[in-house]
């Protein structure tokens, strides 16, 4: 039985059907950023070490084999109108094993190419690591070959390890108590640990605006139930959850509307963040001296973004402290300019109500024409 064959001119390897025997891999990145992926986007990542820097939580013994990795649903959500079951599947074939119309894998050099077709939505993901980057990106491609528009549900989700691969692998009473989720600016940050014995975070982010997020394994998948058959999806909304011990992950929803012949480009990003020294001391820090600590800053991913696609809309977000409407708005300026941004929003979250640990907030809303605020009041109206 052929599964698939060498094409010399793309230098890549062509997978033509997902059961392989088993999980044929690939390998992202050659610098400090590495992942392992299977022609069914399953493994993990890590930086620099594979077991004390794991990432993402991936069991060698898995039934069935290669379950854990970067994986992507999709989700028709007006099957369920039309009083069916909610049609959801995998691009990449697993980890739901719904039968594909097309399904074809290209492993090439440091990247991995996944494209599938059912009912007539056809989807690519390119996985890859960018040169001098610690992160991966997912390049999602949806387009609509229907007759009629699309709505759709796009879904990510991927399980996060508390770092150490072995210990989190075996010593359970202590992991169940210390896994630790947080979400800022619709960014998912997987902070375990961070700031008590460690100085470094993972984090998820999406280009698209979230229509909702789980950092809770228990609260996306449902009780009783395997990543084949994740209960949020089947409902089409993710709740919120924020974890807090257990099992963090982190799984995002964005909603798609695709006219006749149209396709979207959404951009995932999968990333390694460590709050680097300018100098390490040698040797023991005497009790006596005065030490100043330096520390050095690192790209903003909205850069990073606008650098390697340029044509995609980008809202970024400014958050200052105490400053004047006038200077907010100068800033905001700034951060256009300088990071190339479609538009900002901003706030001051000195302000009394607006900003953390309220259920209101205050903004200003800059692009290259308008100035806009808005208030509390207005964005409840």
């Amino acid at each position: 039985m052929r599964f698939g064959y060498f094409d010399d001119e793309q230098r890549e390897y062509v997978i033509t059907r997902p059961d392989t025997p088993l999980p044929w891999i690939n390998y992202l990145g050659c610098e400090d950023y590495f992942g392992l992926i299977s022609n069914t986007a399953g493994g993990y990542s890590f930086y620099k070490d594979a077991r004390l820097r794991r990432l993402t939580r991936y069991r060698y013994n898995n039934v069935p084999l290669d379950t854990g990795g970067r994986y992507i649903y999709l989700r028709d959500n007006d099957s369920q109108m039309q009083g069916t079951e909610p049609l959801f599947w995998s691009p990449t074939w697993q980890p739901t094993q719904l039968p594909l119309d097309e399904y074809e894998c290209r492993h090439g050099l440091g990247y991995t190419t996944i494209r599938s077709k059912l009912a007539g939505i056809e989807a690519q993901i390119r996985y890859f690591v960018p040169l001098g980057e610690n992160l991966e990106i997912w390049e999602l491609r949806v387009t609509n070959h229907r007759d009629q528009e699309a709505n759709l549900s796009v879904f990510s989700a991927i399980e996060f390890c508390l770092w150490d691969a072995h210990d989190d692998a075996t010593n359970f009473q202590r992991n169940f108590n210390i896994g630790e989720a947080e979400v800022l600016d619709e960014v998912i940050y997987h902070k375990s640990e961070y700031r008590e014995r460690r100085n470094h975070f993972a984090y998820l982010a999406c280009s698209e605006h979230l229509a909702g997020f789980d950092t809770q394994r228990d609260a996306f998948l449902g009780p009783y139930r395997g990543w084949d058959t994740p209960l949020a999806v089947e409902t089409g909304g993710l709740s919120g959850s924020i974890a807090c011990g257990w099992q963090p992950i982190g799984a995002q929803h964005i909603r798609v509307r695709l006219p006749i012949g149209e396709q979207k480009t959404i951009i995932f990003l999968l990333g390694y963040h460590e709050n680097l020294l300018d100098e390490k001391f040698e040797g023991k820090i005497p009790s006596k001296e005065e030490v100043s600590v330096k520390l050095k800053s690192l790209p903003k991913l909205v850069e990073i973004i606008r650098e390697k696609y340029p044509d995609t809309y980008i809202i970024g977000f400014k958050a200052e402290y105490n400053v004047s409407d006038e200077e907010l708005i100068k800033r905001a300026k700034n951060k256009l300019q300088e990071s190339k941004l479609d538009m900002v929003v901003a706030n001051d979250v000195a302000k009394k109500g607006v900003g953390f640990e309220t259920d209101t907030n205050e903004v200003i809303i800059v692009d290259e024409k308008t100035i806009k605020k808005l208030r509390a009041q207005d964005m409840n109206a």
